[in-house]
C-alpha cells in the first residue's frame, strides 16, 4: 500500500510471513457501545496465541459516529479494562469507522508506484469531499488489470487528522501508543484472512451498536468496503419503548436470553421491519459487487459484531440474501490456553471481537 502524509500509520491489513516478530499490538476497538481488547503473541509455529480479551460497556454518547465525544471516560474505561486484564503491552492498534473516514475505490491507468502516488497526491481531490489538507490519505493498488486491460482498481483511504489526533491524544493520556490506524471493515478482513483459506468470495458483516461494516472479498482482496448507519442499538431502543421496559430487559429479549412469551408476535413485527432496512444495506452492496464481478458470485455472508447474537437474525439474512450465512469465530484457529481463558466467555464473545483481533494481529512496528 502506498504511503502519503501518514508514515506511522497504515490502513488496510499487512500480510507479514510467519516467521515474523513474536510481538504484537494490542488490539482496541473503540466503539459506540463498548470498548473491546484482545491481545495475542505470534507463536513459534507461525500461529497465534491468544493471552487476554475483554470488554467494557461505555456510557450512551462517549462515542458517536466514530468520533470521540467524552475521551476521559472512554480513556478510563480503556485504562481500567488494561488494568484488571494485567496486559503489561504499551502499543496498540485501533481502528476507525463513520464520517470522518472516507473508503473509496477509484479505476486508473497502470502506472509505476511513484507515479501512482504522485497522481494521488496531485488529484485526490476530486475523489474525496474534505479538504486535502485536513485528511490523513492512503492508497492500495488492488491490481485488477491484465494483459487486456490496462487499467488497475485502487482502493483509496481519507481519514481526518483532528478526528484521528482525538484518539491518539486520549490514548495517550493513559500511556499508551497508537502504532496502527487501520479502517473498521479492513480489520475485519484481517481477521478473517488469519483464519479462513482466501479462495472464497466472502461479505463480511460487522453489525455493531450504532453502524454496519460491511466488506466484501474476492480471493483474498477487498472489492468493496462501507460503513451504514445503521446497528443493533436500533432494535434495542425499539423493544424498549414498546414493551415499556429497561435496556437490560430488552437486550435480554434481542438476544433471546429470556422467552418472549406473549410478546413474540410484537417482538417479530419489531425484528422484521428493523432487519429489513439492514438487510436493503447489505443488499445494495452485493448487487454493486454482483454487477462490477459477475464472473466472481459470492459463497457466503459471515456475520460478526455484537449484533450478530440477535436471536434470528443468521437465519433471517439467510431467506433475504439468498446466500449461506455463517456467524464468525476470529479464534478458529488461535491457540487457547482454558486455564487462563474462560471457553464459555470466549464462544460468547467471539463475534463482538472479530474487529480487536484482526487488530491485534497487527506488529507493533511497521
Amino acid at each position: 500500500m502506498g504511503r502519503l502524509s501518514m508514515p506511522n500509520f497504515k490502513f488496510k491489513q499487512i500480510k507479514f510471513p510467519s516467521g515474523g516478530r513474536e510481538e504484537l499490538a494490542l488490539g482496541l476497538d473503540i466503539g459506540s457501545h463498548a470498548v473491546k481488547i484482545c491481545h495475542m503473541v505470534k507463536t513459534n509455529k507461525g500461529g497465534y496465541k491468544l493471552l487476554a480479551l475483554g470488554s467494557s460497556i461505555l456510557p450512551v454518547g462517549a462515542v458517536e459516529d466514530g468520533t470521540l465525544q467524552d475521551p476521559d471516560v472512554v480513556a478510563q474505561s480503556i485504562a481500567t479494562l488494561i488494568n484488571n486484564l494485567k496486559i503489561k503491552q504499551k502499543k496498540v492498534a485501533i481502528s476507525i469507522s463513520g464520517y470522518s473516514v472516507i473508503v473509496k475505490k477509484i479505476n486508473l491507468a497502470v502506472m509505476e508506484e511513484h507515479a501512482l502516488e504522485e497522481y494521488i497526491q496531485n488529484e485526490v481531490g476530486q475523489y474525496i469531499p474534505f479538504d486535502i489538507e485536513d485528511v490523513y490519505l492512503d492508497y492500495h493498488d488492488l491490481k485488477t488489470n491484465t494483459e487486456d486491460y490496462a487499467r488497475t482498481d485502487v482502493m483509496l483511504v481519507a481519514a481526518k487528522k483532528e478526528v484521528i489526533g482525538g484518539y491518539l491524544q486520549m490514548l495517550e493520556s493513559i500511556g499508551l501508543r497508537a502504532v496502527v490506524v487501520d479502517v473498521d471493515g479492513f480489520a475485519l478482513e484481517n481477521a478473517f484472512e488469519a483464519n479462513f483459506a482466501l479462495d472464497d468470495n466472502v461479505a463480511l458483516v460487522d453489525v455493531g451498536a450504532t453502524k454496519m461494516s460491511i466488506n466484501i472479498v474476492s480471493q483474498g482482496v477487498s472489492m468493496l468496503a462501507r460503513d451504514v448507519v445503521v446497528g443493533s442499538r436500533q432494535l434495542t431502543e425499539r423493544i424498549q419503548d414498546r414493551f415499556g421496559i429497561s435496556t437490560e430487559d430488552a437486550e435480554a429479549l434481542k438476544v433471546g436470553l429470556v422467552p418472549a412469551a406473549e410478546k413474540q408476535k410484537e417482538l417479530e413485527e419489531i425484528f422484521v421491519s428493523t432487519c429489513s432496512q439492514w438487510a436493503l444495506e447489505i443488499k445494495k452492496a452485493i448487487d454493486l459487487y454482483n454487477t462490477n464481478y459477475p464472473e466472481a458470485p459470492l459463497n457466503k455472508l459471515v456475520l460478526s459484531g455484537g449484533g450478530a447474537r440477535i436471536k434470528g437474525l443468521a437465519n433471517f439474512l439467510k431467506e433475504e440474501m439468498g446466500i449461506a450465512v455463517e456467524l464468525f469465530n476470529p479464534f478458529a484457529n488461535v491457540e487457547v490456553d482454558p486455564k487462563k481463558i474462560d471457553l464459555a466467555y470466549l464462544q460468547y464473545m467471539s463475534p463482538e471481537m472479530a474487529i480487536a483481533t484482526g487488530l491485534a494481529i497487527r506488529p507493533p512496528e511497521l
